[in-house]
């Protein structure tokens, strides 16, 4: 079931995602070469304490940590460790937030120090797909109207689609339906209505879609050892287009 939000309940989530995009903007700048994901772990939990939100994942399933990080050819869920970041290597920041009842989720994806011209334009594109899966979510379309276009832009770039990962809907909840694939033919699924909220989520990789689980039983890996970046908003589809809450 499809639960709609009412503009109040919207208003409220957009105070948990703002603080998603708050301490993911504190943990971009501090992304170097030689910082730990344990670290940024600990920082995004002092910045969720500050801000008197509690971090959503901790728990959630058992998984132990607030952050999660996914190193280069990590797609998501990585779990913090005590791994040094090194020049060249991209991270991606998957964070989420409760307060007052209502979830807020993001993610971004980040170099670390130089890296190469083809890494860079997968972040690039990776995020440019979500821009354009955001634009898509607008009333009267339907779901996969929102998947096709992710799948569309970055397969014609020459990149891939990961299948096993999906976005979804939140709200009280972290996870709520509907799911929302990255990929799919236009047209399909249920029509888009007003008061949707949406964690819209791309995750792109540079060489083939398949992915696997390591033995930790979170961190999913790409199978061809290739980059995969991802990127996350939490939307509100309104009658006046879509709402961008996990923004500054």
């Amino acid at each position: 079931m499809i639960i709609l939000k009412s503009p109040r309940e919207i208003e409220k989530m957009r105070v948990s995602a703002r603080i998603v995009a708050e301490v993911l903007e504190i943990l971009k700048a501090c992304i170097r070469p030689g910082v730990t994901t344990l670290e940024l772990n600990e920082l995004a939990e002092l910045e969720a304490k500050k801000r008197k939100a509690r971090p959503a994942f901790k728990g959630y399933n058992g998984f132990p940590y607030s952050l999660c990080c996914s190193v280069n050819e990590q797609v998501v869920h990585g779990m913090p460790n005590s791994r040094e970041l090194v020049e060249g290597d991209i991270i991606s920041l998957d964070f989420g937030v409760v307060v007052d009842g209502f979830y807020g989720d993001a993610a971004v994806t980040v170099p670390v120090g130089r890296v190469k011209p083809g890494v860079l334009d997968l972040l690039a594109v990776t995020e440019e797909s979500l821009c354009r899966a955001v634009e898509a979510s607008v009333v009267g379309n339907r779901l996969s109207d929102i998947s096709h276009a992710v799948q569309s832009f970055v397969e014609e770039r020459g990149y891939s689609v990961v299948r096993e990962f999906v976005g979804h809907g939140i709200g009280k909840n972290l996870h709520e339906s509907p799911q929302v694939p990255n990929f799919g033919e236009p047209g399909r699924g249920v029509k888009l209505k007003a008061g949707m909220v949406l964690a819209i989520e791309p995750m792109i990789n540079e060489k083939g879609h398949q992915v696997k689980i390591l033995s930790d039983g979170w961190t999913a890996v790409t199978c061809d050892k290739g980059m995969s970046a991802h990127f996350e908003h939490t939307v509100a589809i309104t009658e006046n287009g879509p709402d961008i809450l996990s923004k500054l």
